[in-house]
């Protein structure tokens, strides 16, 4: 039902909304989804503000995290083109800014390029989840650098955010994991099963794209995430490394003395609003 009354509000009241309230609209809709889960929003300490323009990346360990983003800060989401062709979903997707990945081609690649750098360069917060796959939440996996390249050419920041989910005593979940051969249905009923499940979404500060290459902002942006996470074994390079990623393993410089960034938009722990709030 939650479902379809987002189609029904971005067929009826899209066409004739401002893009802020689009985007408010998505935000509401995105946390009453969480709350209808039963899940709690817990976002990085900070001062709210506007968000800044640039590439946001994440950690990606679920479908879930599209809407924990979205009830933080109302992103266009790059995704593969297959969504498109999905019954209703793929409807919804393509009339609230999702950027569709075409594959198959590098003229298609450029193409899809073209239209993020766009979208950055008109203040449009674009998220991506760059390593590719979900995976259980338990590590970082190595993060695909070719999207980074937007964030060079737009001339905007890199912005690290990470994500963990856990229970009621404060210990890792793995309810929402959607990898390997787990289904969408056996991933909604581990939710609803979890008692005190919490979604934690950290911002971190933002990294330049300034004379930087993409390989280094893939590098840099995901040994930050995994620090944040504790995913320390993570930050070890692996023998095929080149010895730039050699040198830039580790810790990443200032993460220690690196608080979430003061520019970005935050709460304290909250439940998602009522369900039965309008979207």
């Amino acid at each position: 039902m939650h479902l379809l009354w987002g189609a029904a509000t971005v067929a009826c009241v899209y066409p004739w909304a401002s893009l802020a309230l689009r985007r408010a609209l998505k935000r509401r809709w995105s946390r009453q989804l969480i709350g209808i889960l039963g899940l709690r929003l817990e976002l990085g300490a900070g001062k709210t503000a506007p968000w800044p323009a640039g590439l946001i990346v994440c950690n990606h360990i679920s479908w879930l995290d599209i809407f924990v983003i979205n009830a933080l800060v109302p992103a266009a989401f790059v995704s593969k083109d297959e969504v498109r062709d999905w019954p209703l979903i793929g409807w919804l997707c393509a009339h609230t800014e999702t950027i569709f990945l075409a594959r198959g081609s590098r003229a298609a690649a450029a193409r899809t390029r073209e239209t993020i750098v766009a979208a950055l360069e008109q203040g449009t917060p674009v998220a991506v989840f760059p390593e590719g796959t979900t995976t259980d939440g338990s590590r970082v996996l190595p993060f695909h650098a070719a999207l980074f390249q937007s964030a060079i050419d737009a001339g905007v920041p890199v912005l690290p955010l990470a994500l963990s989910y856990v229970d009621a005593k404060g210990r890792a979940s793995h309810a929402p994991a959607y990898h390997g051969d787990i289904t969408l249905f056996e991933t909604l009923w581990a939710i609803a099963r979890s008692d005190g499940l919490t979604a934690r979404l950290r911002t971190l500060a933002p990294v330049s794209s300034a004379a930087a290459d993409r390989r280094h902002l893939a590098h840099r942006c995901r040994h930050a995430i995994a620090w944040h996470l504790g995913h320390i074994e993570a930050l070890t390079p692996s023998p095929s490394a080149s010895p730039t990623e050699r040198k830039a393993s580790g810790t990443p410089a200032g993460l220690p003395d690196a608080p979430p960034s003061a520019h970005l938009p935050t709460d304290s722990p909250n439940p998602a609003p009522e369900a039965s709030a309008s979207l």
